[in-house]
């Protein structure tokens, strides 16, 4: 008899963009590929948004833009998807687990009202380092991740000013913070959350491989751009940090797999999943 797999739905926050982040979930995902089958949906395309009844995991992805705008259809069904896998979780054993990613954490921050979204004063790109918090060092998804982990940084926005009302309301936590910057007077962006015990979220890119990085760093314009902003030295550090097996590489090989393997491992010992 065939082995049931749990449903999975990727949540593709990329609005047709042409990007590398898919690419490697889709890889890490394979890796699963006995346990876990998937199904794509264009949130930001086409307003596709999963009935939560039908899948037991969801992974949202990174995307280009404001993740304070919306077109009035795509971004307030997608908050209202957040909800729906919320009061699910409030009102089920069986829970349904989910992962966000970059654009995803930042409008979850943002609707949950855990911080503020500001634009940065500069745009945060490479590959840099992920502290992890007291509340990190006990958290699941960072298990098997050092103190402090490397990860890729790509954004212009950032999450900062944590609303202690409503952390301790929902009983989140801030589990990873931005690289501390002492020679600047800037407040640490939050970096990681865990939201509840099935959702978690990173600004982040925990899928984001040396391929991905590489192949992004080959375009002309990023590379004189990175080059304009942060000098030759520091795109020469960029490159060697994508061939150090500890940093980038331990990341993508550790974070997304903690999530799939610990969620599963829960829903095994709960009640049955929505199997195909």
């Amino acid at each position: 008899m065939a082995k049931r797999k749990v449903n999975l739905a990727i949540l593709d926050m990329y609005d047709g963009e042409p990007n590398q982040g898919m690419r490697c979930i889709h890889d890490i995902l394979s890796k699963f590929s006995d346990s876990i089958s998937f199904r794509e949906f264009d949130v930001r395309g086409k307003s596709e948004i999963p009935e939560i009844r039908d899948f037991d995991l969801f992974i949202s992805t990174g995307g280009p833009g404001n993740p304070l705008e919306g077109d009035g259809v795509w971004d307030l069904k997608y908050n209202d998807f957040l909800d729906q896998v919320w009061i699910w979780n409030q009102n089920h054993s069986q829970k349904k687990y989910l992962l966000l990613i970059c654009h995803s954490f930042q409008m979850a921050c943002k609707h949950f009202g855990l911080g503020e979204i500001t634009k940065r004063k500069s745009t945060s790109f490479g590959v840099m380092t992920v502290h992890k918090t007291p509340d990190g060092m006990q958290d699941d998804l960072l298990q098997n991740l050092d103190n402090p982990f490397w990860a890729v940084d790509s954004r212009d926005f950032q999450v900062v000013q944590p609303n202690p009302r409503k952390f301790k309301h929902l009983g989140s936590k801030i589990i990873a913070l931005e690289k501390i910057r002492n020679h600047v007077e800037y407040e640490r962006a939050i970096m990681a959350i865990r939201f509840s015990d099935e959702i978690v979220g990173t600004q982040f890119h925990p899928e984001a491989d040396p391929v991905s990085f590489l192949e992004h760093l080959k375009k002309p314009m990023v590379k004189e751009k990175i080059i304009e902003l942060k000098g030759k030295a520091k795109f020469r550090e960029m490159l060697e940090n994508l061939v150090d097996e500890s940093k980038i590489y331990r990341t993508n090989e550790t974070l997304i797999p903690n999530f799939l393997q610990q969620s599963l491992w829960k829903i095994k010992a709960g009640q049955a999943p929505s199997f195909i």
